[in-house]
């Protein structure tokens, strides 16, 4: 794979690259605290390249001004809070500043590429050679389930509408539904306009009780597509919130090595594949190295459900000093750095981005965003 991909311009707004974009990558499966989608730029202007960056820093956005490029997409929001003036007063405003004087638009992804199935920490387990994976903490409270009654007639062009919307997707299917066929009664009253029946008449019916699971930020677009595809006046339907963890969206992983390891050696493996300087870890549990768990960026939150799920190691970055002492003589806690666990995911968003989007320059950025520095 280059570091660029296809020379043409297209006529493609970036509103509409980024409708196409989030049904890879939906922007809504990110966490609540974080800002994601587009920062900054005019969604109605015409795309002449994109620029995909860890970070959209000022060096980034000169990149972009001299490739002729009009959108960054980058991993982490330079925008994130607290941000009340653009005057140029640090490297953010300097950042977003001449972005907007040259018409360059700033799109971030962060943690709903964290919480995606391919995302960030699936290549970590990729790139450690993980067997057996697992999300390490899947989202909660986010499905719901949607149970409709439809003529038996119009099932079908119904059932298909939902598909069409996003309904019944699982994992790795999707049409996933359930019917039940019965029979429904109602009585049309004065100022109703029905499909079918009398005024003031019970009317029988022979339906189906349809039943679909969707992801919670879907519900608009399905309960639209519900709407516009049923025969009936008056929809009867009810909307579930359902308690099941979403097994396919969450931050986090874990599995296991092919070849359990000694701890020394399980660092010195970390160390190969990740090309680093440093690793900061506590005190070694005495114990061979089989289950691992992964989070990519600042994980320490994650400890508790790595030690949940069995992990014998744990890797991420950020962890702070008494973060160590929750491991309890039970994993081994590796800090490989905020960067550096993340350091895959300008090369995973250039793969994405250069299968799906043919017409338009990809470029990776050739600048240096991480601001660490080891002095060895």
């Amino acid at each position: 794979m280059t570091d660029c991909s296809s020379d043409n311009i297209s006529n493609m707004k970036i509103k509409e690259f980024i409708k196409e974009f989030e049904q890879i990558i939906p922007a809504r499966q990110a966490e609540d605290f974080d800002n994601v989608g587009l920062l900054c730029g005019n969604p109605e202007r015409e795309i002449s390249g994109v620029l995909i960056a860890h970070d959209a820093l000022e060096s980034v956005v000169d990149e972009a001004i001299e490739k002729n490029f009009n959108l960054i997409l980058c991993f982490h929001p330079i925008i994130f809070s607290g941000l009340k003036s653009i005057t140029g007063k640090n490297y953010v405003e300097r950042a977003v500043l001449k972005a907007l004087e040259n018409k360059i638009g700033i799109y971030a992804i962060h943690t709903a590429f964290d919480n995606d199935y391919f995302g960030v920490n699936y290549k970590i387990c990729e790139v450690l050679g993980l067997k057996n994976q697992n999300i390490l903490m899947p989202k909660q409270n986010q499905l719901k389930k949607l149970e409709v009654y439809v003529p038996v007639d119009s099932a079908d062009q119904l059932k298909n509408a939902l598909f069409e919307a996003g309904a019944g997707n699982i994992g790795f299917y999707d049409e996933c539904s359930f019917s039940i066929n019965g029979n429904g009664t109602f009585r049309p009253l004065e100022g109703s306009n029905p499909v079918k029946g009398t005024h003031s008449e019970r009317e029988n019916a022979n339906e189906v009780l349809l039943s679909v699971v969707f992801e919670d930020y879907k519900k608009h677009q399905i309960l639209f597509a519900m709407k516009q595809n049923h025969p009936y006046e008056e929809v009867a339907y009810q909307l579930i919130s359902l308690e099941n963890e979403n097994q396919y969206t969450g931050l986090g992983r874990f599995g296991d090595l092919e070849t359990e390891m000694d701890e020394i050696d399980f660092l010195k493996f970390l160390k190969e594949k990740f090309h680093l300087n440093v690793i900061r870890y506590n005190n070694l549990i005495q114990k061979k190295i089989k289950r691992v768990g992964v989070l990519g960026g600042r994980g320490a939150s994650g400890i508790k459900a790595a030690l949940s799920t069995k992990c014998d190691a744990y890797i991420t970055g950020d962890v702070k000093y008494h973060d160590f002492f929750s491991a309890e003589g039970k994993i081994l806690i590796c800090d490989i750095g905020h960067f550096e666990s993340e350091q895959f995911v300008v090369q995973q968003l250039f793969e994405i981005l250069s299968e799906k989007f043919t017409t338009f320059a990809i470029a990776k950025t050739t600048q240096k965003t991480n601001p660490v520095n080891y002095f060895l």
